[in-house]
């Protein structure tokens, strides 16, 4: 016995757990396996004259116009009925939006990104992973389709739009604007937080041994936001969708706190980039 206790010692010595766990992020080498890009530059001529970057715009104006169709068309399904119970209801619509961003995601993240959203775009801007130049062209193409989604919506049921708000996001009764602002803020804090923990090439590198679907965790943020803002504001997190309903539905109180769904999510996902460079990787501090 006591010959095998000594091989069992030597052997526990010889072979020590080399990743405990729980302690991942803490116990491995910083840049073992992970090189940081360099920053895009903030102009970019060489883009102009790239097919790919139209084509990743086409892409993000033909996601956009997507988006838009599918949650607004169901946003009208659920509105038009008296009884709810007979409609998807509120999951159903969150479900709808969740949905169609993973899809959506996974269909042109090869392509452009799969931003589909300016505040994504914007927050990407700001951690430098695209330039000015390409961000600038997303957000125009991505409010492009936004306004042709929601425009073949209401061609198909003029009426039933029109009298039912037109998915367009306003502030809800027994809210103010600062709930709303404040709604949208957070909303969109936790979709381009997750966008960028789940793109984070590093993570990719360190925990390769766990498989990620990048697009799925991002649709379930989206997913779950709605949940929790539809009540509020009808949720916004995203300055295109709001834009396109609101020109197409163009009635006055689509506009009165139309600020909000701009301004919110910009803040919110300027918050996001900084947290996750400055306080989750800790880029600024970290030696040339």
């Amino acid at each position: 016995m006591e010959g095998k206790e000594e091989d069992v010692r030597l052997g526990a010595n010889k072979f020590s757990e080399r990743q405990p766990i729980g302690t991942a992020a803490q116990s491995q080498d910083e840049g073992k396996d992970y090189k940081e890009p360099p920053p895009a530059p903030l102009f970019e001529p060489g883009e102009l004259t790239s097919w790919s970057f139209y084509r990743a715009g086409i892409a993000e104006f033909i996601a956009t116009f997507l988006f838009l169709y599918i949650s607004i068309l169901t946003v009208m399904g659920v509105v038009k009925q008296d009884k709810k119970c007979g409609t998807v209801g509120i999951q159903g619509i969150a479900w709808a939006f969740g949905g169609m961003i993973f899809a959506l995601v996974y269909c042109t993240a090869g392509i452009s990104g799969g931003h589909i959203n300016p505040a994504v775009t914007f927050g990407l801007f700001l951690a430098r992973k695209l330039s000015l130049t390409r961000t600038v062209y997303y957000i125009v193409m991505q409010t492009l389709g936004a306004i042709c989604g929601a425009g073949v919506v209401k061609g198909f049921q003029k009426h039933t739009y029109m009298a039912k708000g037109g998915g367009a996001n306003v502030v809800n009764a027994g809210y103010t604007k600062g709930d709303g602002l404040g709604a949208e803020i957070v909303g969109t804090f936790v979709l381009v937080y997750t966008v960028f923990s789940a793109t984070d090439a590093k993570r990719s590198a360190r925990d390769s041994h766990v498989p990620i679907l990048a697009p799925l965790p991002i649709g379930f943020a989206v997913f779950l936001v709605h949940l929790a803002t539809i009540p509020i504001t009808g949720t916004g997190i995203n300055p295109a969708r709001s834009l396109g309903a609101a020109i197409i539905y163009n009635k006055d109180h689509a506009w009165d706190d139309h600020w909000i769904f701009w301004v919110g999510p910009f803040i919110g996902a300027a918050l996001a980039a900084l947290y996750h460079q400055v306080v989750i990787r800790a880029i600024p501090f970290k030696s040339k």
